[in-house]
């Protein structure tokens, strides 16, 4: 898809015209009217990643729209990132510009922001890093006052820690979060909170033991685990698996059980076809599960999953892809009513919209 043209007199426009369609999507299931989460028109998104495009001694941020993917455009300003990563983008170019040091080899800039203030981005190079860039990059982080990462084929350079901590307030509690560089993190930090809102309130009277597949860094299972009497919490990703274990010590959670395993393992253990080492220490013949949350990749659930989640209570299911969640609702439709709705707008100006879903089994 081209670069989006950012114009926040026209959003709520562009908003409802997504929100027509997803109700036009999902009409066939008879979903209630979805509440509407919108995001901020400007300065959303928490990370950005450019090219640098090297013009003699010049560089500058560049991206590429696939439309016109051998013709650089040249950014001097980026409306659609956070605020704070769009007053570092002119102060990080001016040191870029005046070290060679620094620009040297250089081909791309990744930011990461948080909306507790905390900064970090990681420069990218076609050449080795040695002591001259920890040098002039350790600089480079003192004077900015952010976390600073160097990477080129082989090679990453931390200067002090490859992760930010994200911390907000979500009904009255101070969540915080461990967000390594290059592994997953939301990308439109109010939207999460209004996400992480939704789901709470949907949860709040369903009681009793929660399993969650895709778990990620703990996004989601930090902010329901109060909800519930017990969690058991899944993930495949070795980065996030030990993002969420920092999470859960840093936001005193004490009744979520923490394993790496696939949806299509976790299906299999828990109807007895198979046994992992990895959850030796986990008795599930304690766990009562009223409720199955998923918050899956784009391809949303396989099959087997689907079989497996048609023999909860309660389903509740974030979609980054309505397409796919149309197909599963689909699958479901014999077993589940969807009981509630919502949309995200993570991405303003795309076609991209994030949806949430209550399933609920439906009564015989």
């Amino acid at each position: 898809m081209p670069l989006p043209s950012i114009d926040p007199t026209n959003y709520a426009i562009q908003l409802a015209d997504k929100v027509a369609q997803f109700k036009r999507d999902f009409a066939p299931f008879a979903i209630p009217e979805p509440e509407v989460f919108a995001s901020a028109p400007e300065h959303y998104r928490m990370r950005a990643e450019f090219r640098i495009w090297h013009q003699g001694d010049d560089v500058n941020y560049a991206m590429f729209d696939p439309e016109n993917p051998k013709q650089p455009v040249m950014i001097e300003h980026f409306p659609m990132a956070s605020a704070s990563i769009c007053g570092l983008m002119p102060r990080l170019m001016e040191r870029l510009r005046a070290s060679q040091m620094l620009r040297g080899g250089l081909f791309q800039a990744d930011f990461l922001s948080t909306l507790s203030g905390e900064l970090m981005v990681t420069l990218i190079y076609h050449r080795r890093l040695g002591e001259g860039w920890e040098l002039a990059a350790r600089d480079l982080a003192a004077d900015l006052g952010i976390q600073v990462i160097g990477r080129s084929r082989g090679q990453k350079v931390v200067l002090d820690r490859d992760w930010l901590l994200e911390e907000f307030e979500l009904s009255g509690r101070q969540l915080r979060y461990q967000q390594i560089e290059g592994s997953f993190t939301q990308p439109n930090g109010s939207v999460n909170r209004q996400m992480l809102g939704w789901a709470c309130a949907r949860a709040a009277t369903l009681g009793g033991d929660l399993l969650e597949l895709y778990c990620g860094n703990g996004n989601f299972t930090m902010a329901l685990a109060p909800l519930f009497d017990k969690v058991l919490a899944t993930e495949v990703s070795k980065s996030s698996v030990h993002a969420a274990q920092y999470n859960i010590a840093a936001n005193s959670v004490d009744n979520v059980a923490l394993v790496r395993a696939s949806s299509e393992e976790i299906s299999d253990v828990l109807a007895g076809r198979e046994v992992l080492k990895r959850m030796k220490d986990i008795d599930l013949s304690n766990y009562r599960f009223s409720t199955l949350f998923v918050d899956p990749p784009r391809s949303g659930l396989d099959a087997t999953t689907l079989e497996f989640a048609s023999g909860f209570d309660n389903i509740l299911y974030i979609s980054c892809n309505p397409q796919t969640l149309q197909e599963n609702v689909a699958a479901l439709q014999a077993t589940h009513t969807v009981s509630a709705s919502a949309v995200f707008d993570q991405f303003p100006y795309t076609h991209h919209l994030e949806c949430g879903l209550l399933l609920t089994r439906r009564q015989a």
